[in-house]
C-alpha cells in the first residue's frame, strides 16, 4: 500500500519566494523576463515564487542581480533575530494571494480618508477580520 504525503513547502521558501515576487514586481519585471536572465523557465520561476522548489545560493545570487539588488535586501525579512519573524513571514505568505499586490499598490495610492472607508467596507465584507494586522517593524514605531 502506497501512502501519499504531500510535503508542504517550508514558511522561509514560501517567504523567501515572495519576497523574490515583490522586488521582481515592485519594479515591473515579468516572470519571463526574469526567468531568461537567470537561464530557467518562467514555470521554475513560479516555482520560487511559490516556495514550491528552493532557491540555491547561486541561483539567489543571480536573481538577485537579475532584480538588480542585492541578496540581503531579499533575505532581511528572513533575518530578524530581534523582532518576530513569524509575523513577517505571514505578511509575506499573504502576498502570494493573488490580487493581494496590485490591491496594496492601489491601496497607498488612496487619500487617507478613502483608505480607511476601504478598509471598513472590506471588514464588513469579511466578518472573521476584526483587528488590524501589523507587523513586528510596525509594532516597534508605535508609542509605549
Amino acid at each position: 500500500m502506497t501512502e501519499s504525503t504531500t510535503k508542504s513547502p517550508d514558511p522561509m521558501d514560501i517567504a523567501l519566494g515572495a519576497a523574490v515576487r515583490i522586488r521582481r514586481r515592485t519594479i515591473g519585471m515579468s516572470q519571463e523576463a526574469l526567468a531568461e536572465q537567470c537561464g530557467v523557465s518562467f514555470q521554475q520561476i513560479q516555482k520560487y515564487e511559490n516556495g514550491a522548489n528552493r532557491i540555491s545560493f547561486s541561483r539567489l545570487v543571480q536573481i538577485a542581480r537579475a532584480l538588480r539588488c542585492r541578496v540581503t535586501d531579499l533575505l532581511d525579512v528572513l533575518d530578524t533575530p530581534d523582532e518576530e519573524p513569524s509575523v513577517d513571514l505571514d505578511l509575506l505568505s499573504r502576498m502570494r494571494t493573488p490580487g493581494a499586490l496590485e490591491l496594496l499598490t492601489v491601496y497607498e495610492q488612496l487619500p487617507q480618508d478613502a483608505r480607511t472607508a476601504l478598509v471598513s467596507f472590506l471588514r464588513i465584507l469579511s466578518p472573521g477580520t476584526t483587528a488590524p494586522m501589523q507587523t513586528a517593524s510596525a509594532r516597534k514605531r508605535e508609542p509605549a
